[in-house]
């Protein structure tokens, strides 16, 4: 489970202006998808609830606005109704209850209708949960430290406006106009080298250089003469002198990204330049001067590598002048909407299609569809940001030249698969609170949907069924309202949907051994129908467990 956004914080360094704050956290909505891309992002906090009243969420009203800023405006999509969402405290400290109004916007929560009342725990609230309105607008139920509000203005280059992140901006508005030396922690793709590069951005020293190095990236036997420089002969291959990072660096600033994976030997250079400014250039009996500030980064726990001998103490307190945790992405989902966006238009921009996040159609079908948003919101992101940009740029090819985003079934697959649900079925980080007692349909006597036209239907609609019945083209029928024959079509015409027959026997084979022989498993894997998928593997000679 994610941490408190209230804990997501820099390592413990006294506040420097009138002492810690004491934080303040309050539920807030966030904004991750909606039909118009320019309102991801916006927020409506619900201090209210934890004043202990009530606050009805509709299409018109309360207003969503940019952090900072004093305007902003209701959800206006058409799709989401008058009758009010209510969110109102819950029984204990801390706890948030939701209700829908009968006859109200269809809210989807777990993975389910939201009917009757829910109510949610702080630990919940922590991890965030994603609500669906209407299939098209999707807002982040989450916590956020009002303690941290309008500390900084200047985004320093950073997208999202997440308790973390704006502590972290904080933290490198304090310390980038001193010349002390910075530890930034954090896992990888978090965005260390961004900070490092704000660092030097606001220091005194903006005029100067700014050099990155992976210490990880580098030969441990060429390491001491890529930082320090060399003296023409010192080694073997040495055919004249090397100057080295610190002094290609004087004036200006080092980045040493991965400074974990330093050898011995070049821990102990480190630590006589922190300390006095000098360093030997290898095969050299002269000291040379340097003025370099040095920011170094690492994913590593170096009090570990300390225990086991693989760090020396003295340099990690030498590097951490000042330390700085940044954020995973996991601990601030609020944020993955707008940076979704952010790396989306990058890569619009590139294939000429950037108008795709123009659109002012409140009608419009949105372009990041709610269920991929909800996806994007739950993943558990290991890579972060630098994976997000990876899937935003992945998701933009792969839709070139559709109206909105589209998502293969195997990416969706291991989507799913890291959330730990089954496809179609989104779940909260943590178990969320049974609701209260509903009146339902007595056991297998389930009211039959209406009937509709198969014009009516949405392809999000058409396979949101298909995978919530397990492909089961009858019960989706059924469930949709509509004659067998009509979904059929559907499926042909769907240029985002396959048949049995579509997929080549390599691909079955394969699968159904990746699957060991489970029909149910192949059935979610290939998405298409699970009894033409039977048929199949009979013409193919392969037997499943479960056929």
């Amino acid at each position: 489970m994610s941490r408190s956004l209230a804990d997501v914080s820099t390592a413990a360094v006294p506040e420097r202006s009138g002492g810690p704050r004491e934080p303040r956290s309050v539920p807030a909505l966030t904004v991750i998808s909606h039909p118009l891309p320019r309102r991801v992002g916006e927020r409506l906090l619900l201090d209210a609830v934890t004043a202990g009243r009530d606050v009805a969420l509709t299409r018109n009203g309360p207003d969503f606005t940019r952090p900072g800023s004093a305007l902003g405006q209701p959800l206006l999509d058409p799709f989401v109704s008058r009758k009010p969402l209510h969110f109102a405290p819950g029984a204990a400290p801390g706890r948030v209850r939701l209700t829908n109004s009968d006859g109200g916007t269809q809210v989807s929560i777990a993975g389910a209708p939201l009917q009757g009342t829910w109510e949610l725990s702080p630990e919940e609230l922590t991890a965030g949960v994603p609500l669906e309105l209407g299939g098209r607008v999707v807002v982040l139920l989450h916590l956020t430290d009002l303690s941290e509000e309008g500390t900084v203005t200047d985004t320093l280059g950073m997208v999202g406006e997440s308790t973390g992140v704006r502590r972290l901006r904080r933290h490198i508005e304090r310390v980038a106009d001193l010349d002390v030396p910075v530890l930034i922690r954090g896992e990888t793709g978090t965005g260390k080298e961004r900070v490092a590069q704000a660092i030097h951005q606001r220091s005194r020293r903006r005029d100067g250089k700014f050099l990155s190095v992976n210490l990880g990236a580098i030969p441990k036997e060429l390491a001491a003469a890529e930082l320090f420089g060399a003296q023409k002969g010192a080694y073997t291959g040495a055919l004249q002198g090397r100057e080295g990072f610190f002094r290609a660096a004087h004036g200006g600033t080092l980045f040493l990204d991965e400074v974990g994976e330093a050898p011995p030997e070049v821990q102990v250079m480190l630590l006589r330049v922190l300390e006095t400014g000098e360093l030997y250039p290898v095969g050299g009996s002269t000291p040379v001067s340097v003025d370099v500030r040095l920011v170094a980064a690492t994913d590593a726990n170096l009090e570990d590598q300390i225990r086991d001998g693989r760090f020396k103490a003295p340099l990690m307190h030498r590097l951490a002048g000042y330390d700085i945790r940044v954020p995973p992405l996991r601990e601030r989902r609020e944020d993955i909407g707008r940076l979704f966006l952010h790396f989306a238009r990058e890569e619009l921009e590139v294939i000429g299609e950037a108008h795709r996040l123009d659109n002012d159609d409140a009608y419009a079908e949105p372009w990041l569809p709610a269920p991929l948003a909800v996806r994007l919101v739950r993943f558990p992101w290991p890579g972060n940001i630098r994976q997000l940009r990876n899937l935003a740029r992945q998701l933009v090819i792969g839709s070139r030249g559709q109206a909105r985003l589209l998502v293969e079934p195997r990416m969706e697959q291991e989507l799913a698969d890291a959330a730990g649900v089954a496809p179609g079925k989104v779940m909260p980080a943590a178990t969320v609170t049974s609701p209260a007692p509903a009146v339902s349909e007595p056991p297998g006597e389930a009211k039959a949907a209406p009937r509709r036209k198969a014009s009516q239907l949405t392809e999000q609609e058409l396979l949101a069924s298909l995978r919530e019945n397990d492909w089961d083209l009858k019960a989706t029928a059924e469930a949709l309202g509509i004659a067998r024959p009509s979904l059929y079509d559907l499926i042909d015409k769907s240029p985002n949907l396959r048949t049995a027959g579509d997929v080549s026997a390599e691909e079955i084979t394969r699968c159904f051994e990746e699957c060991n022989a489970d029909l149910d498993a192949m059935v979610r894997r290939l998405e298409v129908s699970r009894r033409a998928l039977g048929r199949r593997l009979k013409e193919l000679g392969l037997t499943p467990r479960n056929g």
